[in-house]
């Protein structure tokens, strides 16, 4: 895992996503909310607190788009670039949507990741992304496992290797990735400049272990 930088919330983040849930939340309780086309939805809780998370409408996926302009298509926790087609990316709740309704519908709250790690995450709560430092992970280039940094201790070292195991950071298919990125660079079959697009997490490594290529620069 790197750092990865909270992106600006797009334009039409509350038109799309923020005001549709949270109207829809309004309605599911009972309340009065905006006119709108569709039929209306039924009461089925007091308080919004107490809708159950798999009822609450889907409208994060409205943006899914923009997580993708905005971070590149890199998935926040694997650090590897989500393909199209190939690929599936989905939007993580870093606030479980089962945890705190207020956050549900908030560009603040939402990881971009790739549905397979997203998946086995479940409500885990493993480090996020945005608050992370350098340093904290690191990657052997052996086996390609990713490790907790030579200089941390204690209870943060404990919480990277929570976040390592609760993301299944170190399956196989995670590794064999890692490693034909860092294999293909070494070989010189892809640049750096596609290595740091679609790998940064192993190119931040490669090079702080003093393997880039002559004449890559960083």
């Amino acid at each position: 895992m790197i750092r990865v930088n909270l992106a600006p919330e797009p334009p039409d983040f509350d038109r799309c996503v923020r005001q549709p849930g949270l109207n829809a939340l309004a309605e599911m309780v009972g309340e009065v909310a905006p006119v709108r086309t569709g039929p209306k939805r039924e009461k089925i809780a007091d308080r919004r607190e107490d809708i159950p998370s798999d009822k609450l409408p889907a409208y994060w996926r409205e943006a899914i788009d923009d997580l993708l302009r905005a971070y590149h298509r890199i998935c926040a926790y694997t650090g590897l670039y989500i393909y199209p087609v190939t690929g599936a990316a989905s939007v993580d709740h870093l606030v479980a949507k089962s945890s705190e309704w207020f956050h549900v519908y908030e560009w603040y709250n939402y990881r971009l990741a790739c549905a397979r790690v997203n998946s086995g995450k479940g409500v885990k709560s493993p480090l996020d992304p945005f608050e992370i430092e350098d340093g904290w992970f690191e990657l052997e280039l052996v086996g390609y496992q990713v490790l907790p940094g030579a200089g941390t201790h204690g209870q943060l070292r404990a919480a990277i290797l929570a976040t390592i195991e609760a993301l299944h950071l170190n399956d196989a298919d995670y590794r064999d990735a890692r490693a034909t990125y860092a294999e293909e660079y070494l070989q010189q079959h892809i640049s750096g400049d596609f290595l740091r697009r679609h790998a940064p997490f192993v190119a931040r490594e490669l090079q702080r272990q003093g393997r880039v290529l002559s004449g890559e620069g960083r």
